[in-house]
């Protein structure tokens, strides 16, 4: 079958690590060797080096077009209006992706439906363009767009409108599929299909080897992930400074880097934190495998990938208790779950594992029951069930 993959959460060369799971869950489901896959995977327009967008104007320098591991990736622009932009944006977004599509027909790729990832605002406009091309949708779900986009008015309407209109609807865990019953999607059109790790790539390394290079020679915390609020990296730092034998690396970039530095600083354990910026996947490994255990403090997540990643690599975890988190993180051998989202939270949480361990390799044996083999034959399940005009029933 041919899909058109459609999201702005996708990886590109001026931006490598952003939406990296979509683009995962799709190479594994091109390795099936069942499906052939192109991309629409629209940016904001920005203009070039103008020094008022700062950060946001290297948008601007996203190719056309492009290729990565073979698939053909298209990035048109779409504008971001002020003040009015998030309830105009599934408009906006999908007038922008329009001719793109229709040069992908015109070219002669017909694809058989519309795979789309972010139900706020790209799943809206997916369900647009299926409309407008009279081409099938599937949206997949995945956090906060289903756990903070639907509280303001207009847009709630319109994750109602595109749910209905959908073929099927995916979730990423079985939270979210709750939470999308909470709105009032019909059950038998909402399927829960959990996010794999690539077990190829992560996986222990030459554990005192690495931490030799590296550099570490304490109990060590790494978190990761884009450094905005709700991420809270901050509560990781503060409980530094009731763990006076533990040392912190954070991996990622964002406009709170600065304000964890400060902190770092307020509280005396800057000489104990070490902000990394990106790394890329390959080199994650590593950190992965030389920590003692990920954090994880969210506000919000949908199913949290660093999780299964670390985990991967023999490595427990310390995560909030938090939609899909508890799905993830469901045995001693794959961590803990916070008590309370704070500093305290974080640093009780490190004093219980420190007093009773788990091996590590049983922790790589419990994330390798996440393997992305049964999500893509879930995905093929249904996409073919769509297809043959049957939907998601099945799954009910």
């Amino acid at each position: 079958m041919k899909i058109l993959t459609f999201s702005t959460l996708y990886p590109n060369a001026q931006r490598p690590g952003h939406g990296i799971f979509v683009e995962t869950r799709l190479r594994h489901l091109i390795a099936s060797g069942q499906v052939q896959a192109r991309v629409v995977a629209p940016v904001p327009w920005f203009p070039l080096r103008h020094p008022r967008f700062g950060d946001y104007a290297s948008h601007a320098r996203v190719p056309a077009r492009e290729q990565r591991f073979d698939i053909d990736i298209a990035h048109p622009r779409y504008p971001v209006l002020p003040k009015v932009g998030m309830n105009a944006a599934p408009a906006l977004l999908a007038l922008g992706a329009r001719a793109t599509v229709a040069r992908m027909l015109d070219e002669g790729y017909d694809f058989d439906l519309i795979d789309a990832h972010y139900f706020y605002p790209d799943g809206v406009a997916a369900a647009l363009l299926g409309k407008y091309f009279n081409k099938p949708v599937v949206i997949t779900a995945r956090g906060s767009d289903i756990t903070l986009f639907p509280q303001f008015r207009l847009p709630r309407r319109m994750i109602r409108w595109a749910a209905g209109r959908a073929a099927a609807v995916i979730t990423v865990c079985n939270a979210l599929r709750d939470e999308m019953l909470e709105l009032g999607i019909a059950p038998d059109k909402v399927v829960s299909l959990r996010n794999g790790v690539d077990l190829q790539l992560f996986q222990p390394v030459e554990r005192d080897a690495v931490r030799a290079r590296l550099g570490l020679d304490r109990f060590t915390l790494l978190a990761v992930g884009h450094l905005v609020p709700v991420k809270a990296q901050e509560l990781a730092v503060a409980a530094l400074a009731q763990l006076p034998d533990v040392r912190l690396l954070i991996a990622g970039n964002g406009p709170n880097r600065g304000m964890l530095e400060r902190l770092a600083q307020q509280l005396g354990v800057a000489d104990r934190v070490s902000l990394l910026g990106a790394v890329p996947q390959a080199q994650l490994r590593d950190y992965y495998g030389a920590a003692d255990a990920l954090v994880l403090p969210s506000e919000r997540e949908g199913w949290a990938n660093v999780l299964l990643e670390s985990m991967a690599c023999g490595t427990p975890v310390i995560a909030s208790r938090v939609w899909g988190t508890p799905e993830v993180v469901a045995a001693p051998e794959a961590g803990l779950l916070m008590a309370q989202r704070s500093a305290d939270g974080v640093a009780d949480s490190v004093r219980a594992l420190r007093a009773d361990y788990p091996d590590r390799a049983a922790t790589r044996r419990y994330a390798e029951r996440f393997s992305w083999d049964d999500t893509s034959a879930g995905q093929l399940t249904l996409f073919t069930r769509v297809l043959a005009g049957q939907g998601a029933a099945a799954y009910a």
